[in-house]
C-alpha cells in the first residue's frame, strides 16, 4: 500500500479561538474542504495557521495543526514569517472573510497585503480562498490588491459582487465564483420542539451600539435597536412562540459583544430564552439547527441557519450580505439601506408567517451551494497536486 505524501498547507488570516464565531466558521469549514481535496489526490495535509494572537480557548486543534501569531516583529525578523514560508507547500489566504478591502485602517490593509506579498515573493503558491473581494476605491490600495490577485495561483470569490470587483480590478486573474466555506461547517442537527415554535433572534451587539463609533456607523436606514425590541415584543405575545436570543460574537469590546446585548434584552423581556455563549462555531450551528426560524444580523449566524435548512431573514449592514444571498437567489433579506423600521418589522413578521416558503427557497438553493463547494474542492485538489510535484 502506498503511503500518502504529506502536504504542508498554510492557512493565512484564519482563526483558532476568535470570539467572532463567523471568522472561526471560515477556518473550520476551510480545513474540512482542504482535507477532502487533499484526500482526492492522495495527500496527507498538515496545517499551519497564521493569524492575530487570540486570547480565547482554541476550538481548532489537532496533532496536524500548528499556529503562528502575526505581529510586527514576526513579520520583520528573518526567522519569523519568511522562515515559516519555506516550510509551506501552498498558502490558503481567507482574509478573515471580508478584510481584503480598503474600508479598514491602513495598518490592517498593510498586514493583509504584506503577508500576501511575502508568500508571492517566496515562490509559495498563494490561493485566495472564498472571501469578499473589496470594496476598493483608493490608491495605492486598489493597485496593490490587483497585483496580489494577478499573482495568486487562484482567487475564489464567495459572491457575485466580489466576482464583479475582480473582473474590473484584475481581469487576468485566475478567478472563480464559488460559495462561503462556512456552508461546509460540520454540526450535529438538533430536534425541533414538538409543542412550541422556537424563533431565534441573533442579536448583533455591534448594531445595538450603533457601530464602533456609536453613531449609526453603517448608515442603516432603520433603527436596529428599536426594530429588535419591537420584533421581540410582537413574537413573545404570540401563543406557542418561544423567542431565543442567540449570540454569535463573544467580544472583550462591549460594543461588539452579542452576549452583552442579549443580556440587556433578556432583562427587558424575561419571557425570552437567553442562549448561552457558544464555545465553537459548530456548537452555534448545531443549536441554530433546532430552531424553526431565525432573524440574524451576523452573516455567519444566518449561514448556519440557511445551511441547516432553517428559514432565515438576514438583516444586512454591509454589501457582503447582499452579495452572498444574491448568489443564492434568496430574496428574504432586510437591506442595509432603503427600508425603514416600520417596513422592516412588517417584513419580518410576514416572513415568519410564510416560513414554509422560506424553507422551500432554501431548498431551491441547495444545488448552488453544492456546486460552489464542489468547484472549490476540485480546484483545490488540482492546486494541491501541482504544489507537490
Amino acid at each position: 500500500m502506498t503511503t500518502p505524501r504529506p502536504l504542508r498547507i498554510g492557512l493565512l488570516w484564519h482563526a483558532v479561538a476568535n470570539g467572532n464565531l463567523g471568522v472561526g466558521a471560515l477556518s473550520v469549514g476551510n480545513i474540512a474542504l482542504a482535507r477532502a481535496a487533499a484526500a482526492r489526490v492522495g495527500l496527507t495535509p498538515h496545517f499551519t495557521i497564521f493569524g492575530p494572537r487570540e486570547p480565547g480557548t482554541p476550538y481548532v486543534t489537532g496533532p496536524d495543526i500548528a499556529v503562528r501569531a502575526i505581529a510586527g516583529r514576526y513579520m520583520a525578523l528573518p526567522g519569523g514569517y519568511r522562515r515559516d514560508l519555506a516550510d509551506i507547500d501552498i498558502m490558503l489566504d481567507i482574509g478573515a472573510g471580508d478584510s481584503f478591502a480598503d474600508i479598514y485602517p491602513d495598518k490592517r490593509f498593510a498586514y493583509i497585503v504584506a503577508t500576501k506579498a511575502f508568500a508571492i515573493w517566496s515562490g509559495t503558491p498563494l490561493v485566495l480562498s472564498p472571501q469578499t473581494i473589496g470594496p476598493f476605491s483608493r490608491q495605492p490600495h486598489t493597485r496593490l490588491a490587483a497585483w496580489a490577485c494577478r499573482k495568486a495561483a487562484a482567487v475564489f470569490a464567495r459572491d457575485p459582487l466580489s466576482m464583479e470587483v475582480l473582473g474590473k480590478m484584475a481581469p487576468t486573474s485566475n478567478r472563480f465564483q464559488v460559495i462561503d466555506v462556512a456552508f461546509a461547517l460540520p454540526f450535529d442537527r438538533q430536534p425541533k420542539s414538538p409543542d412550541r415554535t422556537r424563533v431565534g433572534i441573533n442579536v448583533s451587539g455591534l448594531l445595538m451600539s450603533g457601530g464602533y463609533g456609536g453613531g449609526n456607523d453603517y448608515g442603516l436606514g432603520l433603527d436596529y435597536p428599536a426594530l429588535t425590541r419591537r420584533l421581540i415584543a410582537a413574537l413573545v405575545a404570540m401563543p406557542g412562540v418561544e423567542v431565543h436570543l442567540v449570540p454569535h460574537v463573544n467580544s472583550v469590546m462591549p460594543r461588539d459583544d452579542d452576549g452583552a446585548a442579549c443580556d440587556l434584552l433578556h432583562a427587558e423581556f424575561p419571557a425570552t430564552v437567553r442562549v448561552a455563549d457558544f464555545a465553537s462555531p459548530s456548537a452555534a450551528k448545531s443549536y441554530i439547527s433546532g430552531l424553526d426560524f431565525l432573524v440574524g444580523a451576523r452573516m455567519h449566524a444566518t449561514i448556519a441557519a440557511y445551511s441547516s435548512g432553517v428559514p432565515v431573514v438576514p438583516i444586512s449592514y454591509s454589501r457582503k450580505f447582499e452579495g452572498l444571498y444574491k448568489g443564492l437567489d434568496y430574496p428574504w433579506l432586510v437591506p442595509a439601506k432603503g427600508m425603514a423600521t416600520d417596513t422592516a418589522l412588517a417584513y419580518l413578521l410576514d416572513a415568519f408567517a410564510r416560513r414554509d416558503e422560506l424553507a422551500a427557497d432554501i431548498h431551491r438553493g441547495d444545488a448552488v451551494v453544492a456546486q460552489g463547494l464542489e468547484t472549490y474542492t476540485a480546484e483545490l485538489a488540482a492546486l494541491f497536486a501541482a504544489a507537490v510535484r
